[in-house]
């Protein structure tokens, strides 16, 4: 609890609004034990609230992984070499002669079944602080190989899943991690250490990291700020962790430093992150963050650097997603081709946005173009229309097949309520297919005599093999039998046939 209040106290000192993140109360629920009701309780009383919808949600995340956790079973642990220690060498090497030191049979619902490996030497990174774990090979000699699928950390130990087990369990074998997945992996880490420096300077001190996802093909940064960012503020972000990319910066990596070191060089610590008395810390340039994932020698091994999308991923919380390495040229390749292409279709024009704007121009004009004609095709049938109505019991039907779509069946529906009193209209139409029926009724046949287009519409639209519906004094339906159109017209005829006689 006093480790808990004086988290708490801090969360509060560093937040930049009255609102404390869900996310964060999470945390202080989860990693350090501190109630949930407690921590709203002090809150309340000190004038801050709490995002309690995001803190909901990280336990409903929590739950579904308790209850996968749940559907799986594994098998005791077969020792193979007891007394052998496993040693993480993946900083310095990607490949490296090996021994396992045990395995067990995993069975999960989702996966099926699995091995799970500790080896005594092991270049593959372990899944954690948002990096994916590595995948690669285990090679007993060149046709024999058994594909590592992932690699994560359990009771400190590093654990390699695979589908099936060697040959042959004693032997040495070559632990080979997918190098060219690595590389990638290792430059969009770096990225997110050099775009979290790039938020800091141009958005402020207040940007903190509240997540990451780090995957050879791609790089996802969470971070706290207020607002949505601008094209300029992207554009400027995005030059600046460039520009740290020409610099061709050199890694300064501190194994084993001690924490109170590390935070006095400058180094950026997380809440909830759990940190002992000797920390990593990698440094480029002005970059300097605690943090035990893989690492490119040099930034210029990043290539590029392209933001694709940024969003919002809760209150105060927004998401950049970017790529960098073989993605991005893989990306500018394929944006050259588009551009290629539409040069092609233009006629290879000198300037393309030029090109674009007069295509556009001419579309918006032709558009135009075309609701004028509409409007006086639509004054010519409503013009036929109303010389064609016939008079029924005082009622002025208006029946017909026109050749509009469903929008325009609805103007001219109208606008014909709108200059004829005591109407009973109903269109049909074929478009795109389908069979079409409009029926309007003015309000005061509807008063007088009872009749409600929604409910008419739908008999009608039997007859079209569709259904529809609407207001009492407008409907519409749609069906697939467009032959059925002209006993549609035919029975609204009789429905206002029958009325007048009723009458």
């Amino acid at each position: 609890l006093d480790q808990g209040l004086g988290l708490l106290d801090n969360l509060m000192e560093m937040s930049s609004s009255k609102t404390i993140s869900g996310e964060k109360a999470f945390e202080l629920y989860d990693t350090f034990g501190f109630p949930i009701d407690l921590t709203s309780l002090i809150l309340h009383e000190k004038g801050y609230k709490l995002d309690v919808e995001a803190f909901q949600k990280e336990l409903a995340k929590q739950k579904k992984r308790s209850k996968d956790a749940a559907q799986s079973s594994s098998g005791d642990w077969v020792e193979l070499n007891p007394k052998q220690t496993s040693e993480f060498v993946g900083y310095d090497q990607t490949e490296t002669e090996t021994q396992i030191i045990k395995y067990r049979k995993v069975t999960s619902k989702k996966e099926g079944e699995q091995y799970q490996l500790v080896l005594s030497k092991t270049p593959f990174y372990p899944e954690g602080g948002g990096q994916v774990g590595d995948t690669g090979v285990l090679k007993l000699d060149d046709t024999h190989l058994v594909d590592v699928i992932d690699t994560k950390k359990e009771n400190n130990q590093i654990i390699h899943f695979t589908k099936t087990l060697p040959r042959s369990l004693e032997a040495k074998f070559t632990a080979q991690v997918d190098e060219k997945a690595r590389q990638n992996t290792a430059a969009n880490h770096t990225a997110t250490h050099l775009l979290h420096q790039a938020l800091r300077e141009v958005l402020g001190t207040h940007v903190e990291q509240k997540g990451s996802m780090v995957q050879p093909d791609y790089l996802r940064f969470d971070f706290s700020h207020f607002s949505k960012l601008t094209t300029e503020e992207l554009q400027t972000i995005e030059d600046a962790v460039n520009s740290k990319i020409r610099e061709n910066l050199n890694v300064q990596e501190y194994r084993s430093i001690s924490y109170d070191t590390a935070i006095e060089k400058g180094a950026l610590a997380f809440f909830g992150e759990k940190y002992g008395s000797t920390v990593r810390l990698v440094q480029f340039g002005n970059s300097l963050e605690l943090c035990g994932g893989t690492h490119v020698q040099n930034t210029s091994k990043l290539w590029y650097f392209i933001i694709k999308n940024e969003s919002s991923v809760a209150s105060g919380i927004r998401r950049i997603e970017a790529i960098t390495s073989d993605a991005a040229q893989e990306f500018l390749t394929k944006e050259s081709h588009t551009l290629d292409a539409v040069k092609s279709i233009l006629n290879q024009p000198q300037d393309v946005l030029k090109s674009i704007e007069l295509l556009q121009d001419e579309n918006l004009k032709l558009k135009k173009e075309i609701e004028q004609l509409n409007q006086l095709k639509l004054k010519q049938i409503k013009t036929e229309l109303l010389s064609k109505s016939i008079e029924i019991g005082g009622v002025n039907f208006v029946s017909h097949k026109v050749d509009l779509d469903a929008g325009a069946m609805k103007d001219l529906a109208f606008q014909i309520g709108g200059e004829q009193d005591n109407v009973f209209i109903v269109l049909g139409a074929e478009s795109n297919g389908k069979a079409l029926l409009t029926c309007y009724i003015s309000k005061s046949l509807v008063e007088a005599e009872g009749w409600h287009a929604g409910k008419i519409i739908k008999t009608l639209g039997k007859n079209i093999q569709g259904g529809g519906g609407g207001q009492a004094f407008f409907a519409t339906a749609g069906g697939k039998n467009s032959e059925g159109l002209s006993k549609a017209l035919d029975e609204a005829k009789s429905i206002v046939e029958q009325k007048s006689i009723a009458g």
